[in-house]
């Protein structure tokens, strides 16, 4: 038998996917239409893969963080040594007091999301907050009400929002020249061992398919249709720590357009979404950070491939849509508002399975 060939071998996860896309723009010049409003002094909190991806996506843009703050000070000095950040905070509070700092990127377990955007918000910082941007749509609705009551931008960090590669279809959809969407049928698949301590499974870190993949999902399924869902039927597995570790939705929204979603985290399958209209659909495979996608047309069956944006700067593109949104882009500003729909399905999905956290029992 052949040896496989590296270009089409996926990656085992999506630190490798990042590490692959990053050197695919190695040494290349750094796009000039990304950053395109007033830029923002930035301050992470939390040190994890993510916030070191943010720090080395900036730096393909010869950008760097003004902060960073970690529950453990060690490792924030290490993260700062690393990447060129001008400034560690002892306590979240020092950050917020910080008047050299515009916006925080908020990238810590999703469980302790509110906190951080109580004290984040309500000191007039503008926050991207990392998925699930909160347990749930009580929580998301007191940061908006927050960030409004102090004039502060409030952004879901959840890549999908952000890809030029979905700007571009929305907007070609939007044109008419896609027809009708009348179907979203949506998978994403990991494998992640079970370990009852480890974030994925556990409680007490709110873990389970939805918030961690599920919200990737029901994103893209979002962003294709006309409207929010009204109607949900669902179903969920759970595993003997109480989180959900497989389910499937069918959702409906008011001018009858349906999404198929399927989920799990305990075994592998494509992270692939197909959108169908009436003159064609479009395949995107690997989605979350998705810069290519096939139209496939109903007429004689020809099929077009779409390139827009780098995977490699998907987190330069969240970045740029908030300072967008604060300068008073309106596209970047209503991305919000797809969110909430999205954590709406989510909270009713968890209740009819029974996942409830620690924090929604208080």
């Amino acid at each position: 038998m052949a040896a496989p060939d590296p270009a089409r071998i996926a990656p085992l996860d999506a630190e490798a996917a990042a590490k692959a896309a990053f050197a695919s723009v190695e040494g290349k010049p750094f796009p000039g239409d990304i950053f395109t409003a007033p830029q923002l002094r930035w301050a992470v909190v939390g040190c994890g893969v993510i916030a070191n991806q943010m720090a080395e996506s900036l730096a393909l843009a010869g950008r760097s963080l003004a902060g960073v703050q970690n529950r453990t000070r060690a490792k924030a000095d290490s993260f700062a040594a690393a990447h060129g950040v001008a400034r560690v905070y002892d306590t979240f509070e020092e950050l917020c007091a910080d008047p050299d700092v515009d916006a925080v990127y908020v990238t810590t377990p999703h469980n302790t999301h509110i906190d951080y955007l109580r004290g984040a918000l309500a000191a007039g910082k503008h926050v991207l907050c990392e998925k699930s941007i909160t347990l749930n749509s009580a929580e998301l609705d007191e940061a908006r009400a927050l960030a409004d009551a102090n004039g502060a931008v409030l952004m879901d960090a959840t890549t999908i929002l952000h890809m030029p590669l979905y700007r571009e279809l929305l907007a070609r959809a939007s044109s008419g020249e896609f027809g009708r969407m009348n179907l979203a049928q949506v998978s994403f698949g990991s494998f992640k061992p079970y370990d009852p301590k480890t974030r994925f499974y556990n409680r007490a870190l709110a873990g389970g398919a939805m918030l961690d993949i599920g919200v990737y999902a029901l994103s893209i399924m979002r962003l294709f249709m006309e409207s929010a869902p009204t109607e949900v039927v669902s179903l969920g597995n759970t595993c003997e720590t109480g989180v959900d570790v497989a389910g499937g939705l069918v959702c409906r929204n008011a001018e009858g357009q349906l999404g198929v979603i399927s989920l799990t985290i305990h075994s592998k399958q494509p992270k692939r979404a197909v959108i169908s209209f009436d003159e064609c659909y479009i395949e995107v495979d690997q989605y979350p950070r998705a810069d290519r996608a096939t139209i496939v047309w109903t007429a004689d069956g020809h099929r077009e491939e779409v390139c827009c944006g780098t995977e490699a700067y998907a987190l330069c593109y969240e970045m740029a849509d908030l300072e967008r949104a604060v300068a008073g882009d309106a596209h970047a500003a209503s991305l919000i508002g797809y969110a909430a729909d999205v954590m709406r399905v989510m909270t009713d999905a968890r209740a009819a399975w029974g996942v409830v956290y620690p924090e929604e029992e208080r």
